[in-house]
């Protein structure tokens, strides 16, 4: 018990530095990690203890800043309800897909749930960032305008149509780096957090190919400059898609290295190579369509 009340302290302590190095430049590399001590100050304490510990934390946030601690403590109260969630599967051993499931759809929930508080109070968020987009562009130095699209507004335009697709990729970014770091801290700790299998084991529904097949098709014959609903839809399915037979492949390529019994290195410097080649995304998702629409891993196994 005595234990556990020194890592309360202890995350408590790391809630309230976390949260005021958002007034730092520190902000860039800690804003990522913000949700983590709060997670494992929740995962370690009791629920009372929690609650005690959290609220002290704010108090604390708000005493050394004042005003600017609203603020801070917004950002974190926004951020609380994943730390339940994921903090509650945590307590139950759940499997790690479901946690990350859990924990993706709670960001996209809340995110939504955000914007539409925002409108019924008569606050459009889109159209302030849009605002603040076209604001941006036009105090950036000349050189970088250059380098910009032309048409500026068709640029800002886009930028607003691929919103849903930046929430997608934060809820999924937040998700992943905070069951990283969580999970390999709860372990070290004792608690034995059940991690992901090898990512030569996984493998995406098939009725997603076909979902792939329909948007690609659609993709082609689509005008990606109407303001229509099916273009915008496009323009946020293609990118995720893509993505996630991207990764398929790259599943493939590891356990190709797995069942040859090599080490990693042709999953590795498929990974390199997509990070400097965007283009070969297409090529990469591709491969992971053939690696769910057909049995290349069992014929691949007989042929060993």
């Amino acid at each position: 018990m005595g234990n556990r009340n020194w890592q309360s302290i202890i995350w408590s302590a790391v809630t309230i530095v976390s949260l005021l190095s958002l007034m730092t430049p520190f902000i860039i590399f800690t804003f990522s990690f913000l949700i983590i001590p709060v997670l494992m100050l929740y995962v370690k304490s009791s629920t009372k203890r929690f609650v005690v510990s959290y609220v002290v934390s704010l108090l604390v946030v708000y005493l050394l800043t004042q005003w600017h601690g609203i603020s801070l403590i917004s950002v974190s109260l926004f951020f609380l309800p994943p730390v339940l969630v994921m903090g509650n599967l945590y307590k139950r051993k759940a499997a790690a897909r479901s946690v990350l499931t859990a924990g993706i759809i709670t960001f996209l929930a809340e995110s939504l749930i955000t914007l539409m508080i925002g409108y019924s109070l008569g606050f459009d968020p889109v159209a302030k960032f849009k605002s603040f987009m076209i604001d941006s562009i036009a105090s950036m130095p000349a050189g970088i305008q250059d380098v910009l699209p032309k048409d500026q507004n068709w640029y800002v335009n886009f930028i607003v149509q691929v919103i849903p697709l930046y929430l997608i990729f934060v809820a999924l970014f937040y998700t992943f780096v905070t069951h990283g770091i969580s999970r390999w801290l709860l372990n070290k700790t004792g608690e034995g957090i059940p991690g992901l299998r090898p990512m030569r084991e996984w493998m995406l529904q098939k009725s997603l190919v076909w979902l792939y097949l329909i948007v690609f098709v659609l993709d082609l014959f689509t005008n990606p400059n109407s303001n229509s609903f099916i273009p915008t839809l496009l323009m946020n399915a293609m990118p995720l898609l893509m993505l996630a037979f991207t990764i398929q492949a790259i599943c493939f390529l590891f356990f190709v290295a797995h069942a040859n019994k090599w080490k990693p290195i042709l999953p590795i410097a498929a990974i390199i190579l997509v990070c400097f080649m965007p283009p070969l995304f297409i090529v990469y998702s591709l491969l992971g369509v053939f690696d769910v629409a057909f049995p290349i891993r069992e014929r691949f196994k007989k042929n060993l």
